[in-house]
């Protein structure tokens, strides 16, 4: 009687689907806010530093696992740690892409919710980007750890972080390399049914082992930009669809149908045709007991 759900199989709700020309222009508009906005956090080289060597005093006195340990694993094999370098810079915008064109396509409904919950994220984060400049672990001296992109390659940043105009190497705090896969983790096990729907989890794990494996996040960043992703699920809820009523004969109301909405059958005829005699029977008593 009632749809709760979209099924896995069931045609996309081209109503829920926003115009494609002003979704794009969108995109574009928040893709240039949030790199302008990593560009505006830029030049705080001091206070990146010294908000660095706070995170790992920070890291090391609640006792979580060293960053060093990650990346040793990598470094046993050269071929391992470029893949983790490629990684980390081919799959982080194509995935979320990707993401978002399927869900447009496929879940309107979805991708709308998506898009909001990925834009106040990347707004948050902006945010912190300019009042939390964080150098990451790999330009950390005291963390003793290895530039895989620069030594290995491949890699997006600059080899000098204060003068690098293409990417602000002081955005460390939170990851929305983390925060973006685990969005798309979450926004495809939502609007897909399979039961394979689940391994769309490796891909938040893997990335979580890539940005602290090549020393270009803390742990510390991941569970920031975590705690800022559960703020926005809870503030930006996926509205369920309305269910709808199946069809009925008659118009449903919530109350039982009308009795005179329902053809009722005739009475039979015999009643009326035996109803004469015994009136006129009545009657012809009545006549003869008077003349008596």
């Amino acid at each position: 009687m009632y749809a709760g759900s979209e099924p896995a199989d069931q045609e996309p709700d081209s109503s829920a689907r926003p115009p494609l020309v002003r979704e794009l222009l969108l995109v574009v508009g928040l893709f240039v806010i949030y790199k302008l906005g990593r560009q505006a956090a830029n030049g705080h080289v001091e206070e990146a530093y010294r908000n660095a060597g706070n995170v790992w005093d920070f890291e090391r006195s609640v006792h979580l696992p060293g960053e060093g340990t990650v990346q040793s694993l990598l470094l046993h094999n050269e071929t391992l740690i470029h893949l983790a370098n490629t990684y980390y810079a081919t799959v982080h915008f194509p995935a979320t892409l990707l993401f978002l064109v399927w869900l447009y396509w496929r879940r309107p409904r979805h991708y709308v919710w998506s898009r909001r919950i990925l834009a106040a994220l990347t707004g948050a984060a902006l945010a912190l980007h300019l009042l939390f400049p964080l150098a990451p672990p790999r330009l950390l001296a005291a963390a003793g750890l290895v530039d895989t992109g620069q030594v290995y390659g491949p890699t997006v940043y600059g080899a000098t972080p204060a003068t690098d105009s293409m990417a602000n190497q002081f955005a460390a705090m939170p990851s929305l390399h983390f925060g973006w896969a685990v969005m798309v983790a979450v926004g495809l096990i939502v609007a897909t049914r399979t039961r394979w729907r689940w391994l769309w989890l490796l891909h938040p794990l893997i990335t979580l082992l890539v940005i602290v494996g090549t020393a270009n996040h803390y742990w510390l960043d991941s569970i920031v930009v975590s705690a800022l992703l559960a703020v926005a699920f809870a503030a930006l809820p996926l509205r369920r669809t309305v269910p709808v009523r199946a069809r009925l004969p008659w118009p449903s109301t919530g109350y039982e149908p009308a009795l005179t909405a329902v053809p009722r059958p005739a009475e039979p005829a015999v009643s009326t045709v035996c109803a004469e005699p015994q009136t006129h029977s009545a009657r012809s008593y009545a006549s003869s007991g008077t003349r008596r």
